[in-house]
């Protein structure tokens, strides 16, 4: 198994570079591929900021990505309640930090749009 990095997975989900996309394409063609929850969360900021892909557009092509038979993602069932409450709403970077709270009572933060969009999440989002 081999980890790929953030430009890794841009340049397969975009193709903006050819060589570099092709690259890219036969690693994950190759299996093998290993993706870490943090290489997920820069992903989603760099098509999302730099490629300006809305937000329902990037949780599509991460799930996609993750879903492809020889990729392995870091916390399967993280990402895909992450990819849900995202493609609802919730910002990506937000909904996997809740996900990854939830052995936790509550998450504390001062960010009203996270406590907005929580809406009935497992655990109470509420300001410290």
């Amino acid at each position: 198994m081999r980890a790929i990095d953030t430009n890794v997975v841009v340049r397969y989900l975009t193709r903006d570079d050819p060589v570099q996309a092709a690259r890219a394409k036969a690693v994950i063609d190759a299996g093998g591929a290993f993706i870490a929850t943090t290489v997920l969360l820069e992903t989603e900021w760099v098509l999302r900021s730099a490629y300006g892909f809305v937000p329902e557009d990037v949780a599509r092509a991460l799930g996609d990505l993750a879903g492809l038979p020889g990729v392995s993602v870091e916390d399967p069932v993280l990402l895909a309640e992450a990819l849900q409450r995202a493609e609802a709403g919730m910002d990506f970077a937000d909904s996997l930090h809740l996900g990854a709270a939830s052995r936790c009572e509550a998450m504390l933060t001062f960010d009203r749009r996270f406590i907005e969009s929580a809406g009935n999440a497992a655990i109470a989002v509420t300001e410290p």
